[in-house]
């Protein structure tokens, strides 16, 4: 008897909360490329690498890093613009790469930079979705409210032409 593959789970970006372990390994080859300044360069990193967190919720992504000086990022959803996915030679050969995410702010570079993942086109497609998602319950409220503009201004119109007719002719006040 063959069993059947069990159905694939679908994605759940919940569940990425930190970066995989192997971002520190590296950091750790970054710091070791400055030789004599690895202690000035690894410990930032290692700081890094132990307070990063990431948050994915219904409204958007979070990202919080530092020890000393904490820094948190939260993006949502409807802000973002584009999501690339971003790999050097070391971090294919590890099988790391980075999200960096951007909006429509005036910097130059990625507003968020999720790194250490593993697999990132399903966490890239779920952003996506999300985006999109963002999007059409924006331009579906707007429709509605441009809706109810437009049917408020077409109903005095007619209530007005209506008026108009009932009046006797000749009857201008």
């Amino acid at each position: 008897m063959t069993e059947s593959p069990p159905p694939p789970q679908p994605f759940d970006a919940s569940k990425i909360t930190r970066p995989d372990d192997s971002l520190l390994v590296y950091y750790l080859l970054v710091a070791a490329c400055t030789v004599v300044g690895f202690p000035f360069v690894f410990l930032p990193l290692w700081i890094r690498f132990k307070t990063l967190r990431y948050r994915f919720d219904d409204t958007g992504v979070s990202m919080c890093w530092g020890y000393f000086f904490r820094r948190e990022v939260h993006l949502t959803y409807r802000r973002l613009q584009d999501i690339h996915v971003t790999r050097n030679i070391v971090e294919r050969w590890m099988g790391l790469s980075k999200l960096p995410l951007q909006t429509a702010s005036g910097t130059a570079g990625a507003t968020m930079q999720i790194e250490g993942i593993r697999a990132p086109e399903p966490l890239r497609d779920f952003l996506y979705a999300q985006m999109r998602g963002a999007r059409n319950e924006t331009l579906d409220s707007e429709s509605d409210d441009g809706e109810d503009d437009v049917l408020g201004v077409l109903t005095e119109i007619r209530n007005e032409l209506r008026r108009i007719r009932n009046e006797p002719a000749g009857d201008e006040t």
